[in-house]
């Protein structure tokens, strides 16, 4: 029988029939200094009683036996690839416990490899959103390369192509950095240094920023808030998030477009809202603004890489804070951030 093949089984029924034997020779030892006789009915009911303990012995190991062969069935079928495979566990005991373990055991390994796969996916594919972006600026450089190769080139031509090269290097070096930070970030390689800033200051740094392409486009920024508001922050990390938003405002409006910039003060904490009043955003894109190099069907920006506003977001949730947004087709988009003040809630 299998269950022998255990050795502490095996001992345990060795053990019962020493003491089953042991028992039976006292019994009829004492009835022999008593009575100078054996019993053979005694002899019957040892006999009965013994066969009866290690029947119901066997049947029990017989049973665990059966009980643990399906459980190393199912393990076995996990093992070879079958992760619905589960040991049922319905009943009560120690054992049901180790095997309410080991399902556990399997459904957080379960998660790690969906996870693994997730992860995977993702890395394959920014790995070819990368390619994909490096691509254009990298064969427009090859070919302004060839053009200024030509000697017979006027001057004028080659500073034209010359400004048109240091564009596309512009745009590389926009996309190495913005992957470099959104890496740091994601790792949490980042301490941001907080200190208590005046958003009026801020702002207005970020104001400064764009007032030469507003001018050049004929754009409007409007500043309203008040100039007693503060917030505790890293002021380079979050100057560079709303700069990303202010940026998209521009690259989605169109000459005399007005983008405002307004905060306040909440009970418990501090709301800065970018507003424009330019083409506004589909609403099949909505709820995919903020994710890596996601690139609208309907939109004619041509140049942007899909990582500032991914970027905007990372770096807010870093402060605690939250990005909402708000679009009509052809009204325009607010992009809400909420900052929490601990001490205020």
């Amino acid at each position: 029988m299998k269950i022998f093949a255990n050795k502490e089984i095996k001992r345990l029924f060795l053990v019962l029939s020493v003491i089953w034997v042991t028992s039976f020779l006292l019994t009829q030892g004492f009835l022999w200094l008593c009575y100078q006789r054996f019993s053979l009915f005694l002899l019957l009911v040892f006999v009965l009683e013994g066969g009866a303990i290690l029947a119901a012995c066997c049947s029990y190991f017989t049973k665990q036996n059966q009980v643990m062969e399906q459980a190393v069935s199912q393990i076995n079928a996990y093992l070879d690839g079958d992760h619905n495979a589960r040991i049922e566990c319905d009943d009560e005991g120690e054992l049901y416990r180790l095997f309410h373990s080991v399902n556990s055991l399997s459904a957080v390994l379960n998660a790690h490899a969906d996870n693994e796969l997730r992860e995977k996916e993702f890395l394959k594919n920014t790995i070819s959103d990368i390619s994909h972006q490096l691509k254009t600026p990298l064969a427009a450089l090859n070919i302004y390369n060839g053009l200024l190769q030509d000697e017979d080139m006027e001057l004028s031509t080659v500073k034209e192509f010359a400004d048109l090269s240091e564009q596309e290097l512009d745009r590389i070096e926009t996309l190495v950095q913005n992957l470099l930070k959104i890496t740091r970030l994601d790792a949490s390689a980042i301490v941001l240094e907080k200190a208590t800033e005046n958003v009026a200051d801020m702002i207005r740094d970020i104001e400064l920023h764009f007032a030469y392409r507003a001018r050049q486009e004929k754009k409007e920024i409007i500043l309203s808030g008040s100039d007693h508001v503060s917030l505790c922050c890293d002021r380079d990390w979050l100057s560079e998030a709303i700069d990303n938003i202010v940026k998209n405002a521009f690259d989605h409006t169109e000459n005399g477009a007005a983008i405002r910039i307004t905060w306040k003060a909440l009970p418990s904490g501090v709301q800065i809202v970018v507003k424009d009043n330019g083409c506004g955003i589909h609403p099949e894109d909505i709820h995919h603004i903020f994710k890596r190099f996601y690139r609208s069907r309907f939109s004619k920006d041509t140049q942007g890489i899909g990582l500032g506003l991914p970027l905007a977001k990372a770096v807010i949730e870093a402060h605690g804070g939250a990005i909402e947004v708000d679009s009509e087709l052809g009204r325009g988009t607010s992009f809400t951030m909420n900052f929490l003040i601990p001490t205020k809630l």
